[in-house]
């Protein structure tokens, strides 16, 4: 018997460290919670997510209700786009749990590359028209979380520049 049969190996010490580095380390769900460190708003919608991750909108439902099971991300709707055709009202972002997680794991560290790597891709129209679209506030402790200062690029010319 292996010692997952036996349930020993969730007993151990590091069970809980071993569990959250499988869930943060497949595939999809590393992009999703990139993609989502990289955005502006810190939430997208599932067309958005298809676009950047390059991942079928199924592939990325099956792994963004992983996610909300396990308490890193939420559902956020913006109930006045609800009825708006062209506009999203569902959104996907980070939890209080799941920034204290991206925290312990030092996923914000990367906060700054991502989004430079998130403002410098190529967007289509549509995906531009969802990036744009309203949306709802995140909660405070998670906005707080994923605040970041933008490096002052005046300064860094200004020293250069002789």
């Amino acid at each position: 018997m292996s010692e997952t049969d036996t349930g020993a190996a969730d007993a151990g010490p590091f069970a809980e460290q071993q569990r959250l580095f499988t869930l943060l380390s497949q595939d999809t769900r590393h992009l999703i919670i990139q993609e989502l460190l990289g955005h502006p708003a810190h939430l997208m919608s599932l067309a958005e997510l298809e676009y950047m991750t390059g991942k079928s909108q199924a592939a990325i439902k099956d792994q963004l209700e992983t996610l909300i099971d396990a308490g890193l991300l939420a559902r956020y709707t913006y109930d006045p786009s609800e009825g708006t055709r062209d506009l999203p009202s569902q959104f996907y972002g980070f939890t209080e749990q799941g920034v204290e997680v991206l925290h312990d794991y030092k996923y914000l560290r990367g906060l700054p590359v991502a989004r430079a790597l998130y403002e410098n891709t190529r967007k289509t129209e549509k995906i531009e028209r969802h990036e744009s679209a309203p949306r709802p506030e995140l909660p405070d402790g998670v906005a707080d979380a994923l605040e970041f200062d933008e490096p002052d690029l005046d300064a860094v010319d200004g020293g250069t520049n002789r």
